[in-house]
């Protein structure tokens, strides 16, 4: 399938599913879809491993080894979708839907508890469930061509993606933007080992870690996932999104608050990848005073953006790095013992780098945010390399700006070059280097705009007092404008018995 044949059928599928949206509540309907595209996926997957089995004549076609042997999800036959498709129009299809589920959980243990099974609820009984089987029939998303080209995937970042931007405010909190992944996983290269996510919503950051892992031609099997999620039903679909993926990732037996019950305690991550909530006021602090990750000072108990960064380091193998995404005030805040805790940090010489992002990347706000890349064997002691990329990217929408592959190479290329120590050099307006005394003298500080100062302009060759001259000429002229201006709007409200 071409890539203009694969948006078009996303956008179609959008689309056809988007006619529910006023029949369930939009925080709900999602999760309908994305069941019925994992149900699709593992059903087609299944189907066609089924016909092979059956074409090789011994009878194994209900052998359910045959298909575990292969990573293949065992799927009872009222579960299939030929059979879900030839009761589509029946009136309990939401009952049939849920038994499928049901019956899919018993056959493959790894499932258990993980599916979402609503669709008999009475809060669905607007939703045209046919009219959505219908929609999938003819998509083929588990056939092993589907799954090389990863078709499923594209679908459901897709569909989380479209989900986040038409939501509202709190629809992003379990999608974090692709790009802005990716800038991640580029920069701290997970080929091998443990990955984290604390907060880890439906398992994006492990996907692009993968992703990252096929694009250079490393082994996916050299991984070891590791994630907690508090939110009972994006933990459950993040198990689908590991399960579409064949991705054994251990997310806990369930969703539990990873401040109150970390659920991987004795666990040292070779990297994490985060992106905590913002700003969280009420995430039990004081239930937490005593607690053995605050190293660097005690986080204050109306924000939870140091609480994350300490749990985080606290997690960190002895070369372990991190990449976590924070609002923009984490870097400035010396509100009730922030400073303190950023200074401790410091020298304890684990910031690597700080890197300023554009604003508009997220789906459901607009405020700008920060990528903390830390370190604990950082190659250049005692210095951080600060980069501002405030500026790049681009408005894919009114509402949305995207990073694109140069924007994110860019970025990647300029940290690698800095560890490294291979040609890299300060620009003025986008990377400077910084050692901790200047950090210091900044008072702990870390604004990427405070160190990279501004962009170089080009000399156009013009001298300054023709320059000058020019621009007075014009700025005089356009109070000229300006004073007509002023005295039209006074002749107008005069005649209409207004003086000012």
């Amino acid at each position: 399938m071409k890539e203009e044949e694969l948006k078009d059928l996303e956008q179609k599928l959008w689309q056809a599913a988007d006619k529910m949206r006023g029949a369930v509540p939009v925080s709900s309907y999602k999760f309908i879809v994305l069941g019925l595209i994992f149900l699709k996926y593992i059903s087609d997957s299944f189907e066609e491993k089924y016909q092979e089995l059956l074409q090789e004549g011994y009878g194994l076609e209900e052998d359910r080894d045959c298909y575990t042997a292969e990573n293949i999800f065992y799927v009872p036959s009222k579960a299939r979708w030929e059979f879900l498709n030839a009761h589509s129009k029946d009136s309990n299809i939401g009952q049939i839907i849920d038994e499928a589920l049901e019956e899919i959980e018993k056959e493959n243990p790894s499932l258990k508890g993980v599916l979402i099974k609503q669709y008999n609820s009475p809060d669905y009984k607007n939703v045209n469930l046919g009219e959505l089987i219908d929609i999938f029939t003819n998509v083929k998303i588990g056939s092993k061509e589907a799954q090389d080209k990863d078709l499923l995937g594209r679908i459901y970042e897709y569909f989380l993606g479209q989900f986040a931007s038409n939501e509202l405010q709190k629809g992003g909190e379990f999608y974090t933007p692709a790009c802005l992944v990716r800038t991640m996983v580029e920069m701290i290269e997970p080929y091998q080992g443990r990955v984290y996510d604390p907060c880890c919503g439906s398992g994006g950051m492990f996907v692009q870690s993968l992703k990252f892992i096929q694009r250079h031609q490393g082994n996916v099997n050299n991984l070891s996932i590791y994630g907690q999620e508090k939110n009972p039903t994006t933990w459950k679909l993040a198990k689908m999104n590991l399960a579409i993926r064949s991705i054994d990732g251990n997310l806990g037996k369930f969703a539990d608050d990873t401040f109150q019950n970390d659920l991987h305690k004795d666990l040292k991550a070779d990297f994490i990848l985060a992106n905590p909530p913002f700003n969280i006021s009420d995430w039990g602090q004081e239930k937490l005073l005593n607690d053995t990750r605050w190293k660097y000072g005690i986080p204050p108990k109306g924000n939870a953006n140091y609480a994350w960064l300490e749990h985080m380091i606290s997690k960190l193998s002895i070369n372990g790095k991190a990449a976590v995404i924070l609002a923009n005030g984490a870097l400035s805040s010396d509100t009730s013992g922030e400073g303190e805790i950023r200074k401790n940090i410091l020298e304890d010489d684990l910031v690597d780098c700080i890197l300023s992002m554009p604003s508009n990347l997220f789906y459901t706000v607009t405020i700008p945010c920060s990528i903390w890349i830390l370190n604990r064997n950082k190659k250049q002691k005692g210095k951080t390399l600060f980069i501002d990329a405030r500026n790049l990217g681009k408005m894919v929408t009114r509402k949305l700006r995207e990073l694109d592959e140069n924007d994110i190479a860019k970025i990647a290329d300029t940290y690698h070059n800095y560890q490294n120590n291979e040609n890299y050099e300060d620009i003025p307006g986008f990377c400077k280097v910084a050692t901790i005394d200047e950090i210091k003298e900044n008072n702990y500080v870390l604004t990427p705009g405070r160190y990279v100062g501004t962009e170089e302009q080009e000399d156009d060759g013009i001298p300054f007092e023709e320059k000058m001259k020019t621009l007075t000429s014009e700025l005089k002229v356009q109070f000229e404008e300006s004073h007509k201006l002023e005295d039209e709007i006074r002749k107008n409200l005069e005649a209409i018995g207004y003086e000012i």
